[in-house]
């Protein structure tokens, strides 16, 4: 289908009613929409919303006990943002091993995570955070906003909870407890500039020699980015020695159930995470 009509809102509620009118699609960096188009995966619908206007979109603020992160957000702005580095580390860890400068300054943290890459970068650390998406939509005359919790909204490679009347307008992030610790680590020929072979997070809070309120998510080892719930088991309340740290490893390694393709093999991804799971953790142990 051929582009018919091109918007520019300056409000959520604009973009949301055009969007509740069906048959648009939306533009925001394009850094995944114009490659998946020009390749043939995608194709404009007859309506074409540029939406980088809305200013509710934009900016990363603290709001209470929560960080709201504007679905139009760059990975520059995370990069750069004071509250993201002091905050969110492992967010900015990611930042810094996204693509080119130039991608950055475009692409968008809404867009990345509406991709829905088994692969993408920012989801890791945001699920490892316990972010959750604010969706909208405009039914009818008034404005509907739901939440959603990151690790229920992705359901496969290219696929979200999303509806299609919903535009994503934020990520909200709960600021992390006193003494919580994050790592971030993306493997890849070119962790900056290729797409990860696996990316790895991992947090919790820090007492004494354990992790506790542990998460550890996943990146281009499944269908979807995932919290890897048995290993957090393992890892739970336990002391960080030699021993637990090779029984984590393990049960990472275990866990997860990867394809092979052209990037890596089943085989070796399993490895990498085994891996680089037993560095991360020995590096908290020791920091």
């Amino acid at each position: 289908m051929t582009i018919e009509r091109y918007v520019a809102p300056e409000t959520l509620e604009e973009a949301a009613a055009i969007l509740s009118q069906g048959g648009a699609t939306i533009l925001a960096g394009g850094t995944d929409l114009m490659p998946q188009v020009h390749s043939g995966k995608l194709k404009f619908k007859s309506v074409l919303m540029n939406i980088r206007r809305v200013g509710e979109l934009q900016g990363i603020s603290m709001q209470g006990g929560m960080i709201r992160i504007g679905a139009l957000a760059t990975v520059t702005d995370l990069l750069t943002s004071n509250v993201v580095r002091e905050k969110l580390p492992a967010l900015t860890e990611a930042a810094d091993q996204f693509a080119s400068d130039q991608i950055r300054n475009a692409a968008t943290v809404g867009g990345s995570l509406c991709n829905a890459s088994p692969a993408g970068d920012v989801a890791p650390p945001l699920l490892v955070y316990n972010a959750e998406v604010e969706l909208v939509c405009k039914p009818d005359s008034g404005m509907k906003v739901r939440t959603l919790p990151l690790a229920e909204f992705f359901t496969g490679p290219g696929r979200t909870r999303m509806e299609p009347n919903e535009l994503l307008a934020a990520v909200r992030v709960p600021v992390p407890k006193a003494g919580y610790v994050a790592r971030f680590v993306k493997f890849g020929t070119r962790p900056a500039l290729d797409i990860a072979t696996i990316s790895i997070a991992i947090g919790g809070v820090k007492k004494g020699r354990a992790l506790h309120e542990v998460r550890v998510a996943l990146g281009a080892v499944a269908p979807v980015p995932l919290r890897a719930a048995l290993t957090e088991a393992v890892l739970e309340g336990k002391a960080l020695d030699a021993g637990l740290i090779d029984q984590v490893a393990a049960a990472a390694r275990d866990e997860i159930k990867p394809i092979s393709d052209v990037r890596a093999s089943a085989w070796y991804r399993q490895e990498l995470v085994h891996n680089i799971v037993k560095r991360m953790l020995t590096d908290v142990a020791q920091g």
